[in-house]
């Protein structure tokens, strides 16, 4: 390993000081690379996460590029032939280095090599990222230099992954838990307990707009449908208000079995009339997307019956923040004005309104 290149590899040892995230990491790896010597014409790195949409993330580096470009993948997509025809996926496989010499366009036993060929490059190499857990991610380096890597470069590479794993793994454990803490409790919490709101009693009094809602006829479905369907039915329901909730600046606080509590904070530089605005267009993008389902299951007799719920929106100050045992927190809302927000929900039942 040449001097340049152990000074990138003692960066990466130390946590890559100065690059807080892992686009600064790449940005900064990769042209200190190209300096000691390595002809680096394309660097991409896939890391996956645990999500409930996005598979994993790449990172894509070139030195055309002003910035590194980030791509999100589905979970379809590591399935679909444009990845399992992709190196990357037999370093997943395997867990080991992959290399591949390029051949003229058209000559090459990937489409993937094919496309890099017709751009002029002459060699690509894959690495994997093994994290402690086991798991095993990936990065990509590639040359449009004549002759491709020489074996010292590889050699180079190969000891770069060591370091460059650590710190991947880090950054990865920490975007799974933001992506778990927003899933599970949602952003603006998940953002609080991060900054460290994790005592209990932690709580602030925020103004907001309250949001309550409930599907109708909850046990009798239940009795029909059975367990497992009525599952689906509620993943359906949630979806049609959750969206609007978040479009408009809401923030879903909590799941309670068929019901659903949200709020939309005042403040943060928007108008209190504003704020209630953005609620009422929640709750009507929310009805919309009711409809919308309904008339899709019109008339199948497989189908569960025309779903229904109702929302009460109410505003004023609650406290908001932990509350639980000793060893198993909630964050959540509490007050006068969420007790009321839940009666004037039911009011809407006796009265068969919507809100």
């Amino acid at each position: 390993m040449n001097h340049d290149v152990q000074r990138c590899f003692d960066w990466l040892l130390d946590g890559a000081p100065g690059a807080p995230t892992p686009m600064a990491t790449i940005a900064r790896m990769c042209p200190a690379l190209v300096a000691a010597g390595i002809p680096l014409d394309r660097v991409e790195a896939f890391v996956r996460t645990l999500h409930p949409h996005i598979a994993g993330r790449s990172f894509l580096w070139t030195p055309a590029r002003d910035q590194v470009e980030v791509r999100e993948n589905s979970y379809a997509f590591l399935s679909s032939p444009a990845f399992l025809q992709n190196p990357v996926s037999e370093v997943f496989t395997r867990g080991a280095a992959v290399r591949h010499r390029l051949a003229a366009a058209g000559g090459n036993q990937l489409e993937l090599l094919d496309e890099l060929a017709r751009e002029g490059f002459t060699d690509f190499y894959a690495g994997p990222l093994t994290f402690l857990n086991g798991t095993t991610h990936a990065i990509t380096f590639a040359t449009k230099t004549p002759g491709g890597f020489g074996a010292d470069h590889i050699a180079d590479l190969d000891q770069i992954l060591r370091p460059l794993s650590r710190v991947a793994e880090i950054f990865a454990l920490s975007r799974t838990a933001v992506n778990l803490l927003n899933t599970y409790v949602g952003r603006g919490t998940g953002e609080r307990v991060m900054s460290g709101k994790i005592v209990r009693g932690d709580m602030d009094t925020i103004r907001c707009a309250l949001w309550f809602s409930d599907l109708r006829d909850f046990t009798s479905l239940s009795a029909q449908l059975g367990p497992g369907r009525i599952i689906g039915v509620l993943n359906e329901l949630f979806d049609c208000q959750v969206p609007a909730i978040e479009a408009h600046g809401g923030e879903v606080l909590k799941f309670m079995g068929d019901g659903l509590l949200a709020v939309f904070p005042f403040g943060m530089g928007k108008a209190d009339g504003a704020v209630c605005d953005a609620a009422l267009a929640a709750t009507q993008q929310a009805f919309a997307a009711l409809d919308a389902l309904n008339a899709r299951h019109h008339g199948n007799p497989r189908d569960q019956p025309l779903l229904r719920f109702g929302v009460a929106l109410h505003l004023g100050e609650v406290a908001y923040g932990n509350i639980g045992g000793a060893g198993r927190l909630d964050f959540t809302c509490i007050g006068p004005a969420v007790n009321l927000a839940a009666r004037l929900e039911g009011l809407t039942g006796r009265l068969q309104r919507r809100t």
